[in-house]
């Protein structure tokens, strides 16, 4: 994860003035699905509603020590909130590319792309943002320990979006300041323009995290789905 510098709104201009001044040949190409791409399962993926979610993280409970910023120069407005047995938080949606490089992750498509992530695959290799849905937390600080929550690398997560919902897991941590950020295939599972360098989404993306839940092996997004839909039915039967 990197940090962001402006709110989501006020990209436009500072992203093209970046853009402007990398060479030709560096400058990140907006993304563009082709026929090979790999298709991220969308929507309803386990049958439990989005509607439903929501409604069962309504509330908010304030575990956080204070608010987190979405972007650098934006106000602390978020609170991370535990009910019904989840951690939740309501953000904006940063699209993170770090990790193994890949064709539309990389250092000409993100000027800011970093090669690792701070959790690894099964085998020793990093994460693949382009492959797997993944969410990124904060970094432990006075404000909010993830692991204290029982929040780490795998820990599963439902992300939703509008209408949409898809499982993931926790695979990068970014600044101990900010939050609201998640893998270009998290994205682009989620309907949002996953382009590294200005897309993601600005309105409300929901993140619930089920403490204990984890995926094994943490790169496999079947294995987050599966525990991530019986952890959800679970929380919506307790709401």
């Amino acid at each position: 994860m990197h940090p962001r510098l402006l709110p989501l709104a006020a990209t436009g201009a500072a992203v093209l003035l970046a853009v402007a001044s990398l060479p030709a040949s560096a400058r990140p190409r907006p993304h563009t699905a082709d026929p090979g791409e790999p298709v991220v399962p969308v929507a309803r993926e386990g049958g439990v509603r989005a509607a439903d979610l929501l409604a069962a993280v309504r509330g908010c409970r304030q575990i956080s020590h204070g608010r987190y910023r979405t972007d650098d120069g934006a106000r602390a407005t978020v609170p991370v909130c535990s009910d019904n047995g989840v951690v939740h938080f309501k953000a904006d949606l940063d699209v993170d590319c770090d990790g193994r490089p890949g064709k539309h992750c990389n250092r000409r498509t993100d000027p800011l792309f970093v090669s690792t992530t701070a959790y690894q695959r099964s085998d020793g290799r990093e994460l693949s943002a382009e492959e797997l849905p993944y969410v990124v937390v904060p970094g432990a600080s006075s404000i909010w320990s993830p692991a204290r929550s029982k929040v780490t690398g795998g820990t599963v997560a439902a992300v939703v979006h509008r209408d949409r919902v898809v499982y993931a897991v926790v695979g990068d941590t970014g600044p101990n300041d900010l939050i609201g950020e998640a893998s270009y295939a998290t994205a682009r599972a989620l309907g949002i323009n996953a382009d590294p360098a200005g897309g993601g989404a600005g309105d409300e993306v929901t993140y619930i995290l089920f403490p204990g839940v984890r995926a094994h092996p943490i790169e496999s997004h079947q294995a987050a789905a599966t525990a991530g839909e019986r952890a959800a039915k679970a929380l919506v039967a307790r709401r």
